[in-house]
């Protein structure tokens, strides 16, 4: 007998609230300056989970995801567009233009902890998404790059 696994979750860009402080400030997370650079194409943008093409104005700025302190706080790099922009397309729950793109899902606790881990191929996300989040202790994923190891979005479970 197999048993099916069903997770709904939502996929989390950058937060809206904090890239609005960026731009404001022109500080990241560490209190650095960002840099205001031009793409060259496929840089990763954590504001609407896409690649960039070129020409687009980005800025490059070190991020800090959840938890925002104790041992686990990790300063990164990430782009994100200069100005306001659409946000995702996340119809299908997962970010369709990185689909087939290997990632490591970084699993946290609620105390801000890693709890495991897996990485997957690009191409049934969802299904380890779903198998790291039936362990009930786990209560956010973390999508990485697998060369960089940046910080590309989180993922959380979905609430009825």
């Amino acid at each position: 007998m197999t048993t099916a696994i069903h997770t709904t979750f939502l996929v989390r860009p950058l937060p809206a609230g904090l890239l609005a402080a960026v731009r404001e400030t022109g500080r990241d997370a560490a209190g650095q300056p960002v840099e205001r650079c031009t793409a060259e194409g496929g840089e990763p943008l954590r504001c609407c989970l896409r690649d960039a093409t070129p020409g687009e104005p980005l800025l490059l700025f070190g991020y800090a995801p959840p938890p925002a302190a104790g041992p686990y706080r990790e300063v990164g790099p990430i782009f994100a567009h200069d100005a306001d922009c659409l946000g995702p397309e996340l119809a299908g729950g997962y970010p369709a233009h990185w689909r087939g793109r290997p990632q490591v899902l970084r699993a946290y606790d609620r105390r801000g902890r890693i709890h495991g881990g897996r990485l997957h191929d690009g191409h049934d996300p969802e299904g380890v998404i779903a198998a790291l989040l039936a362990d009930p202790a786990v209560v956010a994923l973390h999508s990485r790059n697998v060369v960089y190891g940046c910080y590309m979005f989180t993922v959380e479970r979905a609430h009825d």
